[in-house]
């Protein structure tokens, strides 16, 4: 398929998808904003459905926040077991059972 040809395709796909018309109803709503926003992009971003960036920035942060209680949780759950198993052994491996 030549290159020209490809890009046909990939238009008739972007158009047959709903991309297009997508696209094409954000940017009027921005050329229609009367106050342009500071960034043309988190406005795209957010009529598009997803996350502002100072959104995006605090859901980063508590991802981060939540691994690293996770990770504390999981190394406490591991002291956990390994005590559980000692006890375990001590109790079957006592003399006077």
């Amino acid at each position: 398929m030549d290159r020209e040809a490809k890009k046909e395709a990939f238009r008739k796909y972007l158009e047959s998808s709903g991309v297009l018309d997508t696209l094409t109803k954000v940017l009027v709503a921005l050329y229609e904003e009367n106050d342009k926003p500071s960034s043309a992009v988190e406005f795209v971003q957010q009529k598009l459905g997803g996350p502002s960036i100072s959104d995006y920035e605090k859901l980063k942060a508590e991802k981060l926040d939540l691994q690293l209680k996770y990770n504390e949780l999981l190394d406490t759950h591991k002291e956990t077991c390994r005590q559980l198993e000692e006890l375990k052994n001590m109790k079957y491996g006592a003399p006077w059972n």
